[in-house]
């Protein structure tokens, strides 16, 4: 089953833009499609509402995008610009009277519980988030009757998952993707993938990077992510790139 909704909550990178103290072009930029909040993505499915990641911007994501009800988060790594909201699943506690499903690798988990130990204890003080915690690793998995598979990908050495959901694959923070799970993205409708800059990272594709994969896995539609503002302005970069390649912005949304 493939989504009926995606919305994009932020498509920056680890600072965001604009960036603290920056004066660059695409810091000052007037554009709202240059002003990318941390990396995060919602997913509407069979009548499911999941988030992947809960980064520092998200109960500003939640609130700008109108969403109401979560059934449960799926963590790609456990970056700080991808855990570090995670305590603010609280307002879908109250609102829903029940706890949000969290689904992630064991490292993660881990992560989660030294941020977040108040959380995770025996004895927890009113008002902490109420979360079920599942273990994923690279097998597929079912989240309330919607299959998900997972994709291990390389962010420099630390693993990291991608997701799919039928046609549409969601990937941040990679640099490399070994060809058995390049081999789980192919016959995509929408494939989102991260690219940070043009010049070379260490832990992120590049633009052409990013563009060559595209163009091998040959998804209907891309759509880049986790963009820094060292690759320039939103406009610019828009005129450089295939037919079948986009920018991601924030608040962008793709009905399927």
């Amino acid at each position: 089953m493939s989504p009926t909704k995606v919305t994009f909550l932020g498509t920056g990178t680890s600072q965001g833009i604009p960036m603290i103290a920056c004066g660059c072009a695409v810091c000052k930029s007037t554009d709202e499609r240059d002003k990318r909040l941390r990396v995060s993505m919602h997913v509407e499915i069979g009548g499911k509402s999941f988030i992947i990641d809960t980064g520092p911007d998200f109960r500003q994501q939640v609130l700008r995008a109108g969403i109401t009800r979560l059934d449960a988060v799926l963590y790609t790594h456990e970056h700080k610009d991808h855990t570090a909201g995670m305590d603010d699943v609280r307002g879908f506690n109250f609102h829903q009277q029940s706890s949000i499903p969290l689904y992630a690798r064991a490292q993660v988990i881990e992560q989660l519980k030294r941020e977040f130990s108040y959380a995770f204890g025996d004895n927890k003080y009113p008002g902490v988030p109420e979360i079920d915690v599942y273990e994923i690793d690279g097998q597929p998995f079912t989240v309330q009757g919607i299959d998900v598979q997972p994709i291990f990908v390389k962010h420099y050495y630390l693993d990291v998952l991608g997701f799919r959901f039928g046609k549409f694959a969601y990937v941040t923070d990679a640099n490399f993707i070994a060809p058995e799970e390049q081999d789980k993205l192919r016959d995509l409708d929408v494939l989102v993938i991260n690219a940070l800059r043009k010049t070379s990272h260490v832990s992120h594709f590049t633009l052409a990077e990013a563009l060559e994969l595209i163009a091998d896995l040959k998804p209907k539609k891309a759509y880049i992510t986790h963009i820094s503002h060292q690759m320039g302005l939103h406009a610019d970069v828009i005129s450089e790139l295939p037919s079948n390649v986009s920018l991601a912005y924030d608040g962008l949304t793709l009905d399927f």
